[in-house]
């Protein structure tokens, strides 16, 4: 089911992690073992969450490495998709099945 307008990854880390515990970003990337450049990049939506950064948040918040990047490629998607008429492509015949 396609979401209207997702939120980044990094607003969701936001509202439902660390601001609910307490946690600045620099006791965040502590505890992720991380820079607090990296974790700011994220949270404030300038990078992505990759499967590496998808480990880290599920062993320290308890969600699934699977959810965190399902987030992303859902808000990846919605805006590539908001730009699809910019892309141009050839359409190519695949062959049928014999």
């Amino acid at each position: 089911m396609k979401m209207h307008n997702p939120p980044h990854p990094g607003e969701v880390l936001k509202e439902l992690c660390l601001d609910p515990l307490g946690l600045t970003v620099t006791a965040a990337a502590e505890g992720l073992g991380i820079t607090r450049k990296t974790l700011s990049a994220v949270v404030n939506g300038r990078a992505g969450v990759s499967p590496d950064m998808a480990i880290r948040l599920s062993k320290a918040f308890g969600r699934s490495p699977e959810s965190w990047l399902a987030l992303q490629m859902q808000y990846d998607l919605w805006h590539a998709e908001r730009r699809a008429k910019k892309i141009s492509v050839r359409r190519f015949a695949v062959p049928k099945a014999a």
